[in-house]
């Protein structure tokens, strides 16, 4: 079944051009949002994700549609993935059930990766900077026994790769200046321990 998604950021716009487009497309069924990307809250989002079955086609108008970001867009397309659910977005001319749409929607998850990738080795480099100026990552006596939980929670889905610095800040209720100071401090607690064994 193709299921259309629509979306948009406020109560003023309309959503006729897209649903137009999302029928004129096959769509059998749509799903139609009022709320902003950044909005966490996103029901019709949610409730069609509940409804997919293996074999079903995603169709949004454009990719900034679906996703808040590049990042957003990459881990729901690979949910739709994982659940068997091909995604097409008209005017991005991108299909996960062609070899081009693939490899078109593969960059775009090189790019967030690299991103990612970028975003690490800059926390890195500045975390020794601010060590080669005689600052530390975190309290300078240690952390209370709950933040160090934290830290340690903090670092444990870091390495795992599946959260953002953003999501897990979120998880555990903390900055996300502070949610980078957790994870190097348990990294290098980590480290200390390590030498001593």
């Amino acid at each position: 079944m193709k299921i259309g998604y629509a979306r948009v950021s406020t109560q003023d716009q309309k959503l006729e051009l897209q649903t137009d487009a999302l029928t004129q497309h096959g769509c059998e069924q749509l799903f139609r949002e009022k709320k902003s990307g950044k909005s966490k809250e996103r029901p019709e989002l949610e409730k069609m994700i509940s409804q997919l079955r293996a074999g079903d086609t995603v169709v949004v108008w454009k990719l900034d549609r679906l996703g808040r970001s590049l990042r957003d867009l990459i881990e729901l397309v690979s949910d739709f993935k994982e659940r068997g659910v091909e995604f097409v977005s008209l005017q991005d001319g991108i299909n996960t059930a062609t070899p081009t749409g693939r490899f078109t929607f593969n960059i775009f998850a090189s790019l967030a990766e690299f991103e990612r990738e970028i975003i690490r080795e800059r926390t890195k480099a500045g975390l020794e900077a601010a060590k080669a100026r005689g600052r530390k990552g975190g309290r300078p006596a240690g952390l209370s026994e709950s933040a160090m939980e934290k830290a340690r929670t903090a670092k444990v889905l870091f390495d795992s790769g599946t959260r953002t610095v953003e999501e897990i800040a979120k998880i555990l209720g903390i900055g996300r200046a502070t949610c980078y100071r957790y994870i190097d401090y348990a990294a290098g607690r980590e480290e200390r321990q390590g030498k001593k064994g």
